[in-house]
């Protein structure tokens, strides 16, 4: 099956080259990387109608204009993929935007990461039926065996996706939490090698905890060259956003995003608020900045 892949960075390079891999006829675009076509309406006339084309790029602005470059070159009958993060209501509109124009449009949540080459895609799609079945052959050879489904309407597929990174910030989170606590204590304990028996066996054993397993061995138990900032990209706090509409308690999800934020301040304001309140009411001694540093 023919394929257009726009945006071959970290997920869409390997995603375009394990579709090669399985047989299908792949043409790209990227500005900053070599590709078949130099501009989308190139991509375009390299495609027999009706096309697909499969937008892998970062979810915002990014995506906005690309679709909407797009759109405006594709004919009816295409269809238009967006494998990004993208935020569910966004796609929802240019499901909407596509069809008054006859064109298809499916929001595929895509999960894998850098790993997705070898190992294969999880794959949440929403939109048309109709379209996603013409393109079950591409989620097909990109998933591994059952990793691949058909979710619901437009929208669903991103808000699976969504929910399934909110998901992610718990675990973790909560492995984070735990080897910081057997990382303080009196026992001078091997975090390489914990990590690595709990694979086996243990009901905590997770892809994610290979990967800890995988960051010890390459980092060293102490991680001395990582810096503690860990950023995100936006689907925990849309995750929350519905949870509070839903009148969903997401507890959990909502302390891993906090404890996000926490890890980007060299100095916490609330913290100088409580020492400051604590010293006001019980005169408890506070540390001065210049003891601090």
């Amino acid at each position: 099956m023919q394929l257009g892949m726009i945006g071959l960075g970290r997920m869409g390079g390997n995603m375009a080259k394990r579709l090669a891999r399985a047989g299908h006829e792949v043409k790209t675009y990227d500005p900053g990387v070599e590709s078949t076509a130099a501009t989308l309406a190139e991509l375009r006339d390299q495609l027999d109608a009706p096309r697909a084309f499969w937008m892998m790029v970062p979810a915002g602005r990014i995506t906005e204009s690309t679709f909407q470059e797009l759109l405006a070159l594709a004919a009816p009958g295409d269809t238009i993929v967006d494998g990004g993060n993208s935020n569910f209501r966004d796609s929802q509109r240019r499901h909407a935007e596509a069809a008054e124009r006859g064109v298809a449009f499916l929001d595929v949540g895509v999960s894998g990461g850098v790993w997705g080459l070898e190992a294969g895609y999880c794959l949440m799609a929403g939109g048309e039926q109709d379209a996603a079945s013409r393109l079950e052959p591409v989620f097909r050879a990109l998933a591994p065996e059952d990793g691949y489904a058909y979710v619901g309407p437009s929208g669903s597929g991103h808000f699976v996706k969504m929910v399934h990174n909110g998901i992610e910030y718990g675990l973790m989170q909560a492995y984070a939490e735990g080897f910081e606590v057997l990382e303080k204590s009196e026992f001078d304990l091997d975090l390489h090698e914990i990590a690595g028996i709990w694979r086996y066996g243990s009901v905590v054993r997770s892809w994610l905890l290979d990967l800890l397993h995988a960051a010890f061995a390459q980092e060293g138990g102490k991680l001395e060259q990582i810096k503690g900032y860990v950023e995100d990209s936006g689907e925990g706090r849309w995750t929350i956003a519905e949870a509070i509409a839903e009148d969903v308690p997401v507890p959990v999800i909502t302390a891993a995003l906090f404890a996000r934020f926490s890890s980007r301040q060299d100095e916490s304001f609330a913290a100088k608020v409580n020492a400051a309140l604590r010293n006001q009411f019980g005169g408890h001694a506070v540390r001065s900045a210049e003891e601090a540093t």
